[in-house]
């Protein structure tokens, strides 16, 4: 069980999830630098993926790193690294409510894994100050953000990835 969740809190595991012992003391520390506006909050109340959502929400940075901002504007979209800080972080294996069976936590973008960092590719709307407008994001208002960054299409895109469980999937549904 998480540190930061206790049995009485801690959502139910499905049928087929897989739950370890978590190490007794962290590795490393990091710091939020700011958090996540966001009109949820229940997770089924979040999209279940960033590009599902076009709502428009706002990152609060922190004013100490605002000089971290310039030039920022420029950027059409970025790349929002975020802490799921309410999500479980013992399964190593989950039952997603779209599938019915078991996978990998590693081959989920499940919020529940082991350290529970989120990445989306955000479209940037509007600069104003330490608050920047920001669309496709799929995280429970107030999260803590970890980092932001430039995406870039010319490196960060790969149109031959694929996951081929997920393929397999949509194939068999044709």
């Amino acid at each position: 069980m998480s540190p930061d969740l206790n049995a009485e809190t801690a959502p139910s595991i499905r049928p087929g999830e897989v739950a370890v012992d978590l190490p007794a003391t962290f590795d490393a520390g990091l710091y939020f630098i700011g958090r996540i506006r966001t009109p949820w909050t229940k997770r089924e109340d979040c999209p279940k993926n960033a590009g599902e959502s076009d709502t428009v929400c706002t990152i609060e940075l922190d004013e100490r790193y605002a000089a971290a901002l310039d030039k920022v504007e420029t950027c059409t979209h970025l790349i929002v690294l975020y802490w799921m800080d309410r999500a479980r972080r013992d399964l190593v294996v989950q039952t997603p409510r779209h599938y019915g069976d078991g996978r990998g936590t590693f081959a989920l973008r499940s919020p529940v894994r082991p350290n529970p960092i989120a990445l989306s590719v955000v479209k940037l709307l509007k600069v104003e100050g330490t608050r920047l407008s920001i669309q496709n994001i799929d995280c429970l208002d107030n999260t803590p953000l970890l980092d932001i960054k430039p995406y870039f299409a010319s490196v960060d895109s790969r149109p031959d990835a694929a996951v081929g469980w997920h393929r397999d999937r949509a194939n068999e549904a044709k």
